[in-house]
């Protein structure tokens, strides 16, 4: 475990300049490099003529291959000082990147641009987003917000407390792999199956986090995050989702169409449809959430020093 006064300060730097993008540019983010560590390993070793047992045994390779490297690159940049591990550690959050992402939808919504909307939403949900209405943007954008609040905030967050600099590259590396190979359709199901595994342990404490900042935030929505978060087909991302939906008073989750297949998803929630409001409304209780999480974190902080 780390200062949490650190983590605090990482957080807080991290919510004021993100990652430029002009840096960008010039330096790709990491999260880029190590989704093309983990593409060259799936071309290599996801073969399609091996037996599954075969490639599942690849897939666990691949997994213990990305966390030496990466827990290595973050040991030796945490030798540097504490001024290295409060810098390097930004590239793991995105407080910031999740609201501006969240907040250009909602200035879609609110000016009735439909087409700019979902061009805004397409970026932070794998859904089709073509013939979204607006209750179907608002709604994709507030499940792609409550679920990333986990994903991009709280659990980089825990891992970067509770193992430091290594521990939120490794998170960062497990949800990278889970989101490029962790699926469950014939080419990645036993590749991929050490990857989503890892991804469900390494969530399943911040994700209850999550859900319980996102509860506090409001003072309400409890009883439906208890009661729906088991819903849910991952058992951590039902969470943050019904927390939201809680929250908000609305109903989440339902039908949804991916590669123009209809998936049929649990609803979260007992409300009606949000509508383009409760999309601003999600914003700030997502800004609620975030503070709370540094209060605790400074609380933390001041203990650790007495």
């Amino acid at each position: 475990m780390i200062d949490p006064l650190l983590v605090l300060t990482s957080a807080a730097l991290e919510a004021a300049v993100g990652y430029p993008a002009q840096l960008h540019k010039r330096v790709p983010h990491p999260v880029v490099w190590i989704g093309s560590l983990i593409g060259a390993a799936e071309r290599v070793f996801n073969r399609t003529e091996w037996p599954g047992r075969r490639r599942k045994v690849a897939g666990v390779c691949t997994v213990i291959g990305v966390v030496l490297i990466v827990g290595a690159a973050g040991t030796a940049i945490a030798r540097l000082g504490a001024i290295a591990v409060v810098i390097a550690a930004t590239v793991g959050l995105a407080q910031r990147s999740l609201h501006d992402h969240a907040a250009a939808v909602a200035v879609g919504l609110r000016t009735d641009d439909l087409p700019a909307a979902r061009l805004a939403v397409g970026l932070i949900v794998g859904r089709d987003t073509a013939d979204l209405d607006q209750g179907g943007i608002t709604a994709a954008a507030l499940e792609s917000l409550a679920e990333s609040f986990n994903d991009g905030v709280i659990a980089p967050l825990f891992w970067l407390l509770v193992a430091g600099l290594p521990g939120l590259f490794i998170y960062k590396a497990m949800n990278t792999a889970d989101s490029m190979i962790g699926h469950m359709e014939p080419r990645w199901r036993d590749f991929g199956w050490a990857a989503a595994r890892t991804d469900d342990i390494l969530n399943y404490i911040p994700a209850r986090i999550a859900g319980g900042l996102v509860v506090l935030a409001t003072g309400g929505g409890w009883s439906v995050m208890l009661r729906d978060a088991p819903k849910h087909a991952s058992p951590n991302a039902g969470w943050p989702e019904a927390a939201m939906a809680g929250a908000l008073q609305v109903t989440l989750g339902g039908p949804a169409r991916y590669d123009g297949a209809l998936h049929v998803r649990p609803t979260f929630g007992d409300g009606p449809a949000p509508r383009p409001e409760d999309l601003t409304r999600g914003l700030a209780i997502y800004r609620r959430a975030c503070f709370a999480a540094w209060i605790f974190l400074l609380a933390g902080g001041v203990l650790w020093h007495l």
